[in-house]
Order: C-alpha cells, then structure tokens, then sequence
C-alpha cells in the first residue's frame, strides 16, 4: 500500500501534467472527433464526384501514362507515380530535377481509361483545416514535436491517476458515484470512475498519437540508415542514363509480394529512393495492415529486381500507430466505438478542470469529502486535482 508521502507525490504527478496538456488534449480531442469520420464526410459532401471516361474498358500501361505527364510538362523528370485503389487514376509528380523541392513539384493525376487529365478534388476546406490542426496546429514539425510531448504528460497524467484511484477509493465500492453529497463531489467521482474504466483506451490513443508525431524524425532515420546502405555498392558509378520500364517494374516487384496491394514508385534520385534505383512501395490488404509498407527495389536502369527490403521495426510501428489512433480499421462500428469513448476523455477532462477551478475558488476540501473518511495524518489533495 502506498504512504501517505508516495500518494502525496503521485497526486501532484497527477495535478500538474493534467494542467499543463488539458487545453490541448482537449483542442485534439475536439477536432480529432470528425477526423474518425474524415472519409464519410468528405463522400457526404461529394469531394470526388469523378468518373472515368470508358468504364470497364482497357487500361493504359503505366509506361504509357509517365510519357504523357512528362509530355505535359517539357522539361522535367520523374519523382513519384502513386495508384488509387478505388478507381482507374494514376498520379505523376515531376520536378525540374530528382530532388526538386515541394514548392517546384508539380502533382497531376491521369485517367487510364483515357489519358485524360482527371481533375483536381475539391478542397476539403473545413476538414484540413481540422487535420492541419490536430497535426501540428499549422507549426510544422515544431507543432508536431510540441503535440507529442503533450501527449507525454498525457500519458503521465493517466498512469498516475490509476496509481491514486486505489487509495482514495480503498472504502468505496467500485465506480461509486455519491450523489446526495456536494456536486463537487459528485464530479469528482464521474471523473475517477470515467477515467479508469476508459484507462486502457486512454494510453493506446495517447501513446500511438505521441509517435505519430514522430512521423518526420522516423521517416528521415530510415532514409538515412536504410537508403545510405543501399547506396553504397553503387558509389562512384554514373547516374541512371536511360530509365527502365516502370510497368516491368511493378510486375516484378508484384510478384515477389503477392497478396499485396500497390502504394507508389519513388523514382532514382528522389527522397524516397537511391541515385541507382527505383523503389516500389506496397501495402498491406487489410485496414490495419494497409500502414504497413514493404518497398521492392528495382535497378532503375536495367530493370532487374535488386531485391524486398521490409521496414524496420521503428517504421511499422508507426504505420501501426494510425491506424490504432483513429480507429479506422474495423468500419464504422469501431468508429463508433473510437466516438464515443472521444467524448468520454471530453468528460474527463472537462471535469478534471472543473474539479481545480472548484477548489481554487473556495477552500482546500478535506480529504474527508474526497473519500468518503479521515485517514491518518494530514489531508491529501482528490486523485482530480
């Protein structure tokens, strides 16, 4: 059983961490609520009202789609080609060289029914403006690392929660709520008994947000150790004089990973390849596998399959982080599921707020009125606070 000084000590643990991330959390909180339902909102207001120019007809080689975009645009090479799994659309992204930067990138997306420019969808105005903010309140990397750490103390704050629960409530019955006493503490049990039966819900949410915040660091890590290892046999040799074909690269690439679905190629010289290489992206086929990528490396001169390098572990980790985060791997039910336990963390820590604000404006309540008895020694502040 804990001391007095180690409930002491964990209570304002609990106090302080709550304080400094709740206006966050709940600013995440709130927009992360339509964010579980980006995808039915954005079909609700009909983003994508596109179809293709002869449905059910034949499909463009991929070869043959890369002629017309660079045709479109005079001048400039290869960086990505991405797939959509729902309809026949190819998507080229050129730059006047392999590592041209964001701004010089130009993004089109192809009909292979037709060839036809297919156009852009509509900006999802509210939505992103939503997403921006839960991301990185339009920060950057700075707001994405800042947001991380609040989940941090996020976590901290849960953890010991849990920790104080047990000896305020040891004379209480489980998920008691004493509602012919004070309204204080009738909030105060809501939010002890919201809070620990939501705790494991609470973590994997908060946690998996935490590295998805670390998306950027993770990402340039495996560049840095993965792409520099691959590159090393080929250091000093010319770069790439004639580009191979792409479609023979993707079916190559498909047959060595089957039951895999197609994400995107990163042509040589780009972010997300090597000077000597082109890299073939897949997927899983299920929703919580289809984060997790397995690139095929194909020499991008000779078109001969170089062979499949799996992600380290810090990569999946992260592809299994959003989906686990928004709760979009098991349809709508889960959705559901993900909503209503967002409004529950709402609760808990609108009251927990409530709680501090309360005590600050009157005086310190004895420990008396937080647990229902006087203990030994002197008062202890409520688990809430």
């Amino acid at each position: 059983m804990l001391s007095s000084k180690a409930v002491r000590a964990w209570s304002a643990v609990h106090k302080w961490t709550s304080l400094i991330c709740t206006a966050f959390l709940m600013m995440l909180c709130l927009t992360g609520l339509p964010l579980i339902f980006h995808h039915e909102i954005d079909d609700a207001l009909g983003h994508d009202r596109w179809a293709p120019a002869n449905p059910g007809g034949p499909l463009m080689d991929y070869d043959a789609i890369l002629e017309l975009a660079l045709k479109n645009r005079p001048g400039e090479v290869p960086l990505f080609m991405s797939f959509d799994e729902d309809r026949p659309v190819v998507n080229v992204t050129t730059g006047p060289t392999p590592d041209a930067p964001g701004p010089q990138m130009h993004f089109a997306s192809y009909d292979r029914t037709s060839g036809e420019v297919v156009p852009p969808v509509a900006d999802g105005g509210v939505m992103d403006f939503i997403l921006q903010l839960h991301t990185d309140m339009f920060l950057g990397l700075p707001g994405m690392l800042f947001l991380g750490a609040m989940g941090v103390l996020f976590a901290a704050s849960v953890v010991s929660g849990v920790v104080v629960y047990a000896p305020f409530m040891r004379k209480l019955d489980f998920g008691v709520v004493r509602t012919g006493r004070s309204a204080r503490l009738k909030w105060l049990d809501t939010h002890n008994l919201m809070g620990v039966v939501t705790v494991a819900w609470l973590l994997v949410v908060g946690l998996t947000g935490v590295v998805n915040t670390l998306s950027t660091p993770i990402v340039d890590l495996w560049k840095a150790e993965q792409l520099a290892a691959l590159m090393k046999p080929y250091e000093g040799r010319p770069p790439v004089a004639r580009l191979a074909s792409v479609q023979a690269a993707v079916d190559k690439a498909r047959a060595v990973l089957p039951g895999m679905d197609l994400q995107f190629v990163a042509f040589p010289g780009g972010s997300y390849s090597t000077e000597r290489h082109m890299l073939v992206f897949f997927h899983g086929d299920t929703p919580l596998t289809e984060h997790l990528i397995t690139p095929a490396l194909i020499d991008a001169e000779t078109g001969e399959l170089v062979g499949v390098r799996p992600m380290p572990w810090y990569v999946k980790a992260l592809g299994l982080s959003q989906p686990l985060h928004f709760g979009d791997y098991g349809g709508l039910p889960l959705k559901l599921l993900w909503a209503a336990l967002d409004l529950v963390t709402i609760l808990v820590l609108g009251s927990g707020l409530y709680l501090w604000l309360a005590r600050r404006r009157t005086a310190a309540a004895p420990f008396a009125d937080a647990i229902g008895q006087e203990p030994p020694g002197t008062p202890a502040p409520a688990p809430a606070e």
